[in-house]
């Protein structure tokens, strides 16, 4: 595992949103081969579900992205159902339309990389990691991490600032669904 990120207080916006400092300090695995001058994301919600019914909402990222589908799903609703088939996960399947499946803990985390194509032309290298925990008193932390290789470029710094404000926007409607989905599941 890398060492812990960026020790020291919490970022502000929009590098790190709804997560606390020992969140923000812990090491997760999309943390792993990145360096210096990487950037790094993190966004938090809570849910009063447990990590066992957020688990599978985070699988379904499989066919949909699950935060503003007329912007990133071309319009088309992400599903509401949940399909236990999309609970079986291989390195190398596509998760969210534009990223990979690097690796995964089963009921914990999935890592992925961002897919070569337009989206690496504009933003570069991404690297990312879901994870849901156990929240103290019950409930689940539901955690979102992004790591962008660094902006050398001026075009690239330009699009990194744009990609950092818009996946604080996107990802905060991702989390928040996925603990609505799984609160009505479990409700």
């Amino acid at each position: 595992m890398a060492p812990p990120p960026t020790p020291g207080p919490l970022p502000g916006l929009p590098r790190a949103w709804g997560v606390t400092e020992q969140e923000w300090a812990t090491p997760l695995p999309c943390d792993e081969g990145t360096g210096p001058g990487w950037v790094r994301l993190m966004r938090g919600v809570s849910s009063s579900a447990p990590p066992e019914a957020v688990w599978p909402w985070l699988c379904m990222m499989r066919v949909a992205p699950y935060s503003y589908d007329w912007v990133d799903n071309l319009g088309r609703r992400s599903p509401r159902t949940l399909d236990p088939a999309l609970t079986e996960l291989r390195p190398g399947q596509v998760v969210a339309t534009v990223f990979r499946l690097e690796s995964f803990v089963p009921g914990q985390s999935l890592t992925m990389t961002m897919r070569t194509g337009r989206a690496t032309s504009a933003f570069g290298d991404v690297r990312a990691t879901y994870a849901v925990w156990p929240a103290p008193g019950g409930g689940s932390r539901i955690v979102g991490v992004m790591h962008c290789a660094p902006r050398h470029s001026a075009l690239r710094r330009v699009s990194g600032v744009a990609l950092d404000w818009g996946d604080l926007v996107m990802m905060r409607k991702q989390l928040r669904t996925f603990a609505a989905l799984a609160e009505g599941a479990t409700g």
